[in-house]
């Protein structure tokens, strides 16, 4: 059987199908009991490169190549004893993915066979839980991450991509952070291309799912920081993403006013002004922290973005218009003048026959605020 499998299964010293297989310093795969008699021996070098090791070197499990050896070397008693009927569609998905993951942490691959993987790996991933855990549970997210590191823009966006459907399962979603996966696509979002930066907002939206990465993310050093900085800089899917992300972490009430001292309001104004009402969605949470009210208080056109949103928003939009602008006429009278000259109080008014039991609500707190009896 060994002569039909990948020449990388085999150990480079026995030339025999590795069944422990660890990594050297120099990035080459042994067979443990190989490797250790070699290091017994006296010798300091890698037998491949012949490169000097440390005087102790460190063997690293390689736990992806050691799962797809496990998974081809099936014991003879256990394979198909009819080896010509149809074969099953989810095994030969299954050994597909594998032979791709192998790919890609193999050190002897090339450039265009990463991609290749990274690609067919994306495709697989997109839809289909399974091969999201099978790259999680043998060890591979660390080379999807090398990836991510890559100069190559290309092999960085594809790795994202790959990333960005492994966190949409959420049993990845705390393991990721722990690999280090937010280091990595805060520095995509800082410095890759318009398409990597995008991704990396969305990942960040993905894995803020689960609410302890909320506290996470926000307690990384620079993380709110750079997604203020993408909403500034960026353009089109890019500011898009970053208010997503922005929202969802500051769901988390200690990411409020970490965002508002980072200078996000006058941002989200700007934005919003423009037409991105996911910006208002930030605000109506910003405005429940006091540092956030006394931020839109300061900010110029407050008013105006909020009132264009309750005129002629969508009902999303105009539900977090109302809250907003509500906590802002409680929190300062000058909010209050502004918006009765502005005729929001009759706009409130007929919202109290809309269909929509939330912005009904909200519109009733609103009237109530303007009316002297909130």
């Amino acid at each position: 059987m060994a002569t039909h499998l990948p020449d990388d299964f085999k150990c480079p010293i026995s030339l025999e199908i590795m069944s422990d297989p660890v990594i050297l310093s120099s990035g080459h795969t042994f067979d443990r009991s190989s490797i250790q008699r070699w290091l017994d021996s006296g010798h300091r070098t890698c037998p491949i490169t012949k490169l000097p090791l440390p005087e102790h070197p460190c063997l690293i499990p390689n736990h992806a190549l050691r799962s797809l050896i496990s998974s081809f070397t099936i014991p003879k008693s256990q394979q198909d004893p009819n080896p010509f009927r149809d074969p099953d569609p989810d095994q030969s998905k299954k050994y597909q993915t594998q032979l791709l993951i192998h790919t890609l942490v193999s050190p002897s691959s090339t450039l265009e066979s990463k991609l290749h993987s990274l690609t067919q790996l994306t495709r697989l991933t997109k839809l289909d839980s399974a091969p999201r855990r099978q790259l999680a549970e043998c060890g591979a997210v660390s080379a999807v991450l090398n990836c991510v590191n890559s100069t190559e823009s290309e092999i960085q966006e594809k790795a994202m991509a790959l990333l960005l459907n492994i966190s949409l399962d959420d049993d990845n979603k705390v393991g990721l952070v722990a690999e280090g996966v937010i280091s990595r696509v805060i520095n995509v979002i800082r410095n890759g291309s318009s398409s990597s930066r995008a991704i990396g907002c969305t990942i960040l939206t993905s894995l803020a799912v689960v609410e302890v990465n909320k506290a996470t993310i926000g307690a990384y050093p620079n993380a709110i920081k750079t997604l203020i900085w993408a909403l500034y800089s960026g353009k089109g899917r890019e500011v898009r993403e970053a208010a997503t992300a922005l929202y969802a972490i500051c769901s988390f009430v200690d990411n409020r006013k970490r965002a508002v001292e980072w200078g996000a309001v006058p941002i989200l104004m700007k934005i919003g002004g423009m037409g991105l009402e996911r910006a208002v969605e930030v605000l109506s949470l910003l405005v429940k922290c006091k540092e956030g009210r006394e931020a839109m208080r300061k900010a110029n056109g407050c008013l105006d973005v909020l009132v264009k949103v309750i005129r002629n928003g969508s009902e999303r939009g105009v539900q977090c218009a109302l809250f907003t602008l509500n906590c802002l006429c409680c929190f300062a009278e000058e909010f209050r003048v502004e918006a009765e000259k502005e005729g929001v109080l009759e706009i409130c008014v007929r919202f109290l026959d809309e269909e929509n039991e939330k912005i009904r609500r909200h519109a009733s707190s609103l009237v109530q605020t303007l009316s002297g009896r909130g």
